[in-house]
C-alpha cells in the first residue's frame, strides 16, 4: 500500500484530503454518516466576528458540471463557534481542524483569528480573502496584493499557528497576490475559491440567485484550478493547498503534481456526502495504477 501521509505547515496529515469550508459544516453533521477521522483534516464553515444570517434566498443555481452558490457566510459568529460548535466537534473529530475565517475589515480578521488561535482543536487558520458572495468584504481584500498582505500581516501579529491565505481566482495575476501574502508572513496558500458566475431564469428574465451573482464551483472549474495551483506553487516557497472541482482520487493526484501539498474537496461533498471518504478509499489503488509509492514524491512533479 502506498504512503498517503503529508506534512502541512509542520503538522502531519494521514492523507492529503480535506473537505473545503462551506461544504462540510462544523464536521459533526457528517460524522452522523461516517467516521470523519479518516480525513486528513477539514476546514470548517467560514466564521466571522459577528453572527451573519447570510444572503436572501434563492442561494443556489445549478449549472452544467457545477453550481453557483451565494450563501453569504451564514454563521453564528466566532464566540458562538467557540462556545457551541467546537465542543460538539471535539466529541467526534480527534485531529487538529482548520479554522476558516472571513472578515469585512483588517480588524475583523485579526479579532476572529486571535480568538480561534487560542483553541486547542485548531491546527491552522485558513484566512479567506476571496469570498465572492458578500458585499464590502472578503474578495475585496483578495483582489489586491497590498490589501491581501495587510490582512496577512495583521493576522500573523496576533496568532501563533500556521496561517494559510485562501485566494480568489477572479483576478488577472494570482501569482503577485500569492507572493505578497508570502512576503507578509503567510505559512501557506490555498486556492482556488469559487469563480464568479450568474444564471438567468428565461421565464422571469431575472437572475436565479437573489444576490444576482455567486460563486461558481464544481468539475467545470478544475482545469482553471490546476493551472493556478501550478503557477503559484512554482512562485512561492510555502505549501499550497489545491482545490476547485476536485471529485476523484485522480483529481487529487493531478493537483499534487501541479504543486499542491494537500487538496480540498468542495462541491463534490454537496453532491455526494461520502465523496471525501470515497476518495481516500480509492487513493491507494489509484496510486498503484500510476506507479506512485509515496504521495510526497509527486508534489510539484509535473514534467
Amino acid at each position: 500500500m502506498g504512503k498517503l501521509s503529508v506534512n502541512l505547515c509542520g503538522i502531519p496529515l494521514e492523507n492529503p484530503v480535506i473537505p473545503a469550508s462551506g461544504t462540510f459544516g462544523f464536521g459533526y453533521e457528517y460524522a452522523e454518516l461516517y467516521d470523519i477521522n479518516c480525513l486528513g483534516t477539514f476546514s470548517f464553515k467560514g466564521t466571522t466576528r459577528e453572527a451573519r444570517f447570510g444572503n436572501p434566498t434563492p442561494r443556489i443555481a445549478e449549472c452544467t458540471a457545477g453550481l453557483i452558490n451565494a450563501v453569504g457566510l451564514q454563521n453564528p459568529g466566532v464566540e458562538q463557534v467557540i462556545a457551541r460548535e467546537l465542543p460538539k466537534l471535539k466529541e467526534c473529530f480527534h485531529k487538529p481542524v482548520m479554522a476558516n475565517v472571513s472578515g469585512f475589515s483588517v480588524e475583523d480578521y485579526a479579532y476572529t483569528c486571535r480568538l480561534l488561535d487560542q483553541q486547542d482543536q485548531v491546527g491552522w487558520l485558513e484566512v479567506n480573502v476571496s469570498c465572492p458572495n458578500v458585499h464590502g468584504g472578503g474578495m475585496s481584500f483578495g483582489t489586491d496584493p497590498k490589501a491581501a498582505a495587510e490582512v496577512t500581516a495583521a493576522v500573523k501579529k496576533v496568532t501563533t499557528k500556521p496561517v494559510i491565505v485562501k485566494l480568489s481566482p477572479n483576478v488577472t495575476d494570482i501569482v503577485s497576490i500569492a507572493k505578497a501574502c508570502e512576503d507578509a508572513g503567510a505559512d501557506g496558500i490555498s486556492l482556488i475559491n469559487t469563480m464568479l458566475g450568474m444564471r438567468i431564469d428565461l421565464r422571469s428574465r431575472k437572475p436565479i440567485i437573489a444576490n444576482t451573482m455567486g460563486g461558481f464551483s464544481g468539475p467545470a472549474i478544475f482545469p482553471v484550478a490546476v493551472r493556478m495551483v501550478y503557477q503559484v506553487a512554482k512562485a512561492v516557497k510555502v505549501p499550497v493547498i489545491g482545490m476547485g472541482g476536485v471529485s476523484s482520487a485522480e483529481d487529487v493526484l493531478e493537483m499534487m503534481l501541479a504543486g499542491a501539498t494537500a487538496v480540498e474537496v468542495g462541491a463534490a461533498n454537496l453532491v455526494n456526502p461520502y465523496a471525501c471518504r470515497d476518495i481516500i478509499r480509492d487513493l491507494p489503488e489509484t496510486m498503484a495504477r500510476y506507479g506512485i509509492e509515496n504521495l510526497c514524491d509527486i508534489i510539484g512533479g509535473v514534467k
